[in-house]
């Protein structure tokens, strides 16, 4: 006969971390949690509030010892990441510290549920309590996490409301044209009594500056020596500028009195992580948004310059005024210069084709003197001189047929309907799609075909634009180099750098006895050396 089965209850046994430990080695020690998430004046007096209020409660508890109101003040609360008093706070309890946290509610603890989850479960396992005054939440509590994965979700999704209101504003702004700068990093504005972008004199002459010596020839590396040189700070106040700071600065179409919005976009609430808008939401170009530091054809000319610079073979620059203007005729590599004899009196500075070892058939361009380009440009704008009014004539009518844009102007505005239209008919292609059953290799090929053609469009649209600032930069060159020979009264008996760096596109070597010298309105005269 079989024994009756034996059962024989084992009593539970507290453990130290929990609360029923606390209570057992003495009174329990309380701390609170507060924060307000701007750091305006009526937010302000709320964070001083809720400091004050739980100082005074936690101590005229006689069962309670007061440990710290942990506290952050103008800090979104969709991350903790950068909350130093939340996370100090985490880590004491974790420490032993602290047995009990009280808090006003959910939202001023946490707007994600994971980070209130993952914090609470943390706690809980350390014996640490969190009650939650609105909600009336005790997390030791058996229905307690139930109810805070229920609360924290919501008070997410109130984030999300309140983050995609903020954006909604930021775009209808955007819509509307309204135009504001990070003035603390933004060279050349301040705000005006207007709201609008105000120009500083002195920062406008050193964006002028800027743009002067791109125009002349010089890098963006050889542009950020000189405004270290000539202790001009930065649009940080800092002393040591770098090439992208100046590249941000040629590249930027506000110094043109024209603003592009919504540059980049916010992608996620919760991390703030915000990427380069590629399309995936809308631009707005506004025109003549605010005055202007730079000409419109200035801004075209250097965009011109920078794209050309991109494309070409070897070029490089450094101090010279010759740098990035000496091109070989057989190669199409810009000259670089060299110092011969360094050390000895026969010392001398040569320049030559920068590929001229580095290509499989030497090219047979010689080098030149740095005398003897002095001497050709002397004697070239010498003879434009002797021509003068010749040349001024054929200018007016040259000047006419660059300011025409008109006909690029129709083709930009054909461009866009058809940007338009196809836009249309891949939303309905993406919506027939969702709401009815369809051959899933017809639609990728019909989806494909009619991306291609906006692709095709956008390209297009961008090759219009380039042909615009090519057109708008030559016609500012022209003007200038126009501005000079008019101002040039007498010849030349010697080099001058300044009417070399404004009339000058480049020198053509040929041979060891012929070389172009191609002027920045398109004139090129050929010359025997």
């Amino acid at each position: 006969m079989r024994t009756a089965r034996a059962v024989r209850m084992i009593p539970a046994t507290a453990k130290l971390h929990e609360p029923v430990a606390n209570n057992a080695i003495g009174q329990k020690r309380v701390a609170a949690y507060a924060r307000v998430s701007t750091d305006n004046d009526e937010q302000l007096s709320s964070y001083e509030a809720q400091v004050d209020y739980y100082t005074r409660h936690i101590k005229s508890n006689p069962e309670w010892d007061f440990v710290e109101v942990y506290a952050d003040e103008g800090i979104s609360a969709t991350t903790t990441k950068r909350r130093d008093g939340f996370n100090r706070m985490i880590a004491d309890a974790l420490d032993g510290k602290i047995d009990l946290i009280i808090t006003k509610s959910i939202s001023r603890f946490a707007r994600n549920t994971v980070d209130t989850l993952t914090a609470v479960r943390q706690l809980k396992e350390k014996g640490v309590e969190v009650r939650f005054e609105k909600e009336n939440i005790c997390t030791m509590d058996s229905k307690g996490e139930l109810l805070i994965t229920i609360m924290s979700s919501l008070a997410q999704e109130e984030s999300r409301s309140l983050s995609e209101n903020v954006t909604w504003g930021q775009r209808k702004r955007f819509a509307d044209g309204k135009v504001s700068l990070p003035y603390k990093q933004f060279l050349g504005y301040e705000k005006g009594d207007d709201g609008l972008p105000k120009i500083v004199k002195k920062e406008a002459e050193v964006v002028r500056l800027i743009y002067k010596l791109y125009i002349e020839g010089k890098t963006m590396a050889g542009i950020a020596r000189h405004l270290i040189e000539k202790g001009i700070p930065t649009p940080g106040g800092k002393k040591k500028w770098q090439s992208s700071t100046v590249m941000s600065i040629l590249k930027n179409e506000k110094y043109k009195g024209d603003a592009i919005l919504q540059k980049t976009f916010t992608v996620d609430f919760l991390t703030k992580k915000k990427k380069v808008n590629e399309g995936e939401v809308p631009q707005y170009y506004v025109e003549n948004s605010h005055p202007a530091i730079i000409t419109p054809e200035a801004f075209d000319l250097v965009q011109s310059e920078i794209k050309k610079r991109r494309e070409a073979k070897g070029y490089k620059t450094g101090g010279s005024c010759f740098s990035g203007k000496i091109i070989c005729g057989e190669c199409g590599s810009f000259y670089g210069s060299k110092v011969w004899h360094s050390t000895t009196k026969y010392r001398r500075t040569i320049w030559q084709c920068n590929h001229k070892f580095k290509n499989d058939r030497r090219c047979k361009t010689p080098h030149l003197y740095e005398d003897k380009i002095k001497e050709v440009f002397v004697e070239a704008f010498n003879e434009i001189i002797n021509n003068k009014d010749e040349f001024l004539q054929c200018y007016e009518d040259m000047t006419k047929a660059l300011t025409d844009t008109s006909t690029l102007d129709r083709e930009i505005a054909k461009s866009q309907e058809e940007l338009e239209i196809v836009a249309e008919l891949l939303r309905k292609c993406v919506q027939e799609n969702a709401n009815s059953v369809l051959n899933q290799e017809e639609y990728q090929q019909r989806y494909s075909d009619l991306y291609q053609r906006y692709d095709n469009e956008q390209k297009r649209i961008a090759e219009i634009n380039d042909k615009r600032r090519e057109h708008n930069g030559k016609r500012e060159s022209i003007m200038e180099f126009i501005c000079r020979l008019e101002q040039s009264k007498t010849l030349l008996t010697e080099f001058d750098e300044g009417l070399w760096n404004a009339t000058v596109e480049a020198i053509k070597v040929h041979s060891e006895n012929n070389v172009s010298l191609i002027f920045k309105d398109g004139t090129e005269l050929e010359l025997n050396i």
